[in-house]
C-alpha cells in the first residue's frame, strides 16, 4: 500500500463505470464523461423517440425496462427489450440517419442521454476519451452484426 489511500471513486462515477461503454474510462476520464450526460424520466408507455425521426443521442437504462418495436406494417413488433445497464439509439453518436425503431418504456424508467453534439464536441476536446467510448461501441456493433448473422444463417436452414 502506498503513502496515500486509493481515492474513492464517487457513485455516480461508479455507475456509468458499470456499464460496458464506459467500463475502459478512469475516474477522471468518468468525471468528464459524466458532465455530458443528461438524466431523464419516462413514464411507462411514453415514447421515447420514433421510427424515422432523426437520431440525436444514445440512451443508457438507468433504471426501469424500455421495448425496441419495428412497425412495418399494420401491427408493431417489439424486436427487444431492455433493462438496466444496457443502451440503445448507437448510431445515433455516428451518424444523423432516421431511427429504424421507435424506442417507448415498458415501465417508468431513469434514462442516461448522451447527445450527439456532445459526443462530437468531445471527439475534439478529450480525443482519448472519445476512443475509448467509440472502440467500445465497434465491439457493441460487431456482436450485434455476428448474432444477426448467426440468427439468419440459422433461418436459411430451416
Amino acid at each position: 500500500m502506498g503513502l496515500f489511500p486509493p481515492r474513492k471513486v464517487p457513485s455516480h462515477l461508479e455507475r456509468l463505470r458499470s456499464l460496458s461503454l464506459f467500463v475502459e474510462l478512469t475516474p477522471p476520464e468518468l468525471a468528464v464523461v459524466h458532465g455530458l450526460i443528461h438524466e431523464r424520466d419516462y413514464l411507462a408507455d411514453e415514447v421515447i423517440f420514433d421510427q424515422d425521426e432523426e437520431g440525436q443521442a444514445i440512451y443508457i437504462v438507468l433504471a426501469g425496462a424500455v421495448a425496441i418495436l419495428r412497425n412495418d406494417g399494420a401491427q408493431p413488433c417489439e424486436i427487444a427489450r431492455l433493462t438496466s445497464g444496457t443502451f440503445f439509439g448507437e448510431l445515433a453518436l455516428l451518424d444523423k440517419a432516421p431511427r429504424m425503431a421507435q424506442a417507448r418504456a415498458l415501465s417508468d424508467c431513469r434514462l442516461a442521454v448522451l447527445f450527439r453534439e456532445d459526443f462530437m464536441a468531445l471527439l475534439d476536446t478529450h480525443g482519448r476519451i472519445a476512443s475509448k467510448i467509440t472502440r467500445q461501441l465497434a465491439r457493441h456493433i460487431g456482436r450485434r452484426l455476428r448474432d444477426l448473422a448467426s440468427v439468419a444463417g440459422a433461418l436459411h436452414h430451416l
